[in-house]
């Protein structure tokens, strides 16, 4: 039985993320997130500007949807195990975003192409900085760094808690861990800001987020090393850089895969008075923007191929 269970998680698991990278992100009428977001706004509208406020969007938003998902999976579960699976499935593809986050930052390194004006523009909709007199540059430079953080945050978490919360509690209880991993990095996307308007409702969203995504981050940041020496970057570069300016964000999470892959393309990637990141003196252009790529696929795969070994080997131990 616990054999088959296990299995059974696995294929969920292998499925939602087969789901992901073919097909991409569901239609935003069901896709889960955008109705987190609404809710969020909401909250944000309705309740004052103060920590409280932000405590009780967190625990608001996070009960809410954790509900709502435990239902739609008992009553999935209760009609039909195929239908359960499918369910699950494209639920769970929902939590993380592997497909989209590439093609968005490709549609980026495109537009440098084309025109400028239309990176800008792209580029504005991905980070909060002012992007109109953005250089190449430094679009290209914004581009990795959302990217590459983006790894932690769109792929890298998600999964781990998935998985993590799957293995001694079942597929369900990992599903809404990543229901609530996803409901957590959008209270943090959309309140976590320094500005008169969230500073004091953004506040605990911002930190449980950093909670949320120490370990991943950290995880991240050895796994886009391993890339580089398996793409033939300068993986040595790459730990040198991370060790020296990982903690160089105002996040305490987001400098991790940012730093490691500046060292291991040999940049330096720079935000306006916020941070410099690496001493790399090679020209950010767009092929640099299709190393990044290079270097998010590997890392998604890697640590992909390790939650099938986890499973793999748990396989084995009750055989």
């Amino acid at each position: 039985m616990i054999y088959e269970t296990t299995i059974y998680a696995i294929s969920i698991i292998l499925i939602s993320i087969i789901i992901d990278m073919i097909i991409g992100e569901v239609p935003n009428k069901i896709h889960p997130v955008i109705y987190m977001g609404n809710f969020i706004e909401k909250m944000k509208n309705y309740l004052p500007n103060t920590k409280t406020s932000g405590l009780l969007t967190i625990i608001t938003t996070i009960f809410t949807f954790t509900i709502i998902s435990l239902i739609l999976l008992i009553i999935t579960a209760y009609i039909n195990n195929w239908i359960f699976l499918i369910f699950a499935s494209i639920l769970l593809s929902t939590t993380f975003s592997i497909k989209f986050l590439i093609e968005s930052v490709r549609k980026i390194q495109t537009e440098l192409k084309e025109d400028i004006n239309k990176a800008r523009k792209s580029m504005s909709y991905l980070v909060s900085r002012n992007t109109e007199q953005l250089t190449e540059s430094r679009i290209t430079s914004a581009a990795i760094e959302t990217l590459t953080e983006n790894i932690t945050d769109s792929i890298i978490s998600p999964l781990f808690y998935v998985t993590i919360l799957t293995i001694p509690f079942g597929i369900i209880i990992g599903i809404l861990g990543g229901i609530i991993y996803r409901a957590s990095n959008t209270m943090d996307a959309m309140l976590g800001y320094k500005t008169k308007e969230l500073i004091n409702i953004g506040c605990y969203p911002a930190k449980w987020d950093d909670i949320l995504n120490y370990i991943p981050a950290r995880i991240t940041g050895y796994y886009v090393i391993l890339s580089a020496f398996l793409l033939k970057y300068d993986y040595k570069q790459s730990y040198d850089v991370m060790k020296k300016f990982a903690l160089k964000t105002p996040s305490p999470n987001s400098g991790y895969p940012m730093a490691a892959t500046a060292g291991a393309l040999n940049i330096t990637l720079i935000k306006e008075n916020v941070y410099e990141l690496g001493y790399g003196t090679d020209e950010l252009n767009e092929e640099k923007i299709s190393q990044a790529i290079n270097i998010t696929k590997v890392t998604s795969i890697l640590f992909i191929l390790t939650i099938i070994i986890i499973y793999f080997i748990i396989l084995i131990l009750i055989m």
